[in-house]
């Protein structure tokens, strides 16, 4: 573990996430050419309360999420301009890592311990069934947005159910849809 009150003191990195330009070519880029899957597709995922610097917005945004042995990959696509760490980051050209996260059981710890290291909350909002998420930004230069979730019920065994079906992928229906 790394050192005592820095973000990194909060958890493990279990999940590398991209905004990419190309949605499509990515994903096919880490289906085809990394191996990673299969993916699985949330469409218009729904944050209640979602707060961008802490201005309340409507983002409609969609991702898939698959794993690559035993790290989650996540690639989000932004449908609306609402203003958000996703818009921004295509908005300025970017390519590349988005956000790491780190999942956490009380984020009132993790929000202390963000704010004592420095790391700003960019985006925020609450997710269905009981869980909580905040973006912050560390502010060292490319590849410092830390996603911080609290999962809710359920949340840790349907990651679960992913990596597995990784596990014992064989390539065949390589993106599958979720309600």
């Amino acid at each position: 573990m790394s050192a005592r009150g820095s973000v990194a003191s909060l958890g493990e990195i279990m999940q590398l996430a991209y905004v990419p330009a190309d949605f499509d070519q990515t994903l096919k880029f880490w289906i085809e050419t990394v191996g990673a899957g299969p993916f699985f597709a949330l469409d218009h995922v729904q944050l209640e309360n979602v707060k961008h610097f802490g201005t309340p917005v409507e983002i409609d945004f969609s991702m898939v999420i698959g794993y690559w042995g035993d790290l989650q990959i996540e690639l989000i696509r932004q449908h609306n301009d609402s203003p958000s760490i996703y818009k921004s980051w295509r908005d300025e050209g970017r390519e590349g890592l988005h956000h790491v996260c780190i999942l956490v059981d009380d984020m009132a710890h993790a929000r202390e311990v963000c704010a004592k290291a420095g790391a700003v909350v960019a985006q925020e909002g609450l997710v269905s069934g009981g869980g909580e998420v905040i973006y912050v930004d560390t502010g060292g230069g490319p590849g410092t947005m830390v996603e911080i979730l609290k999962p809710g019920p359920g949340s840790r065994e349907f990651f679960a159910m992913m990596r597995d079906a990784a596990r014992d992928w064989d390539g065949t229906d390589p993106v599958r849809r979720l309600g």
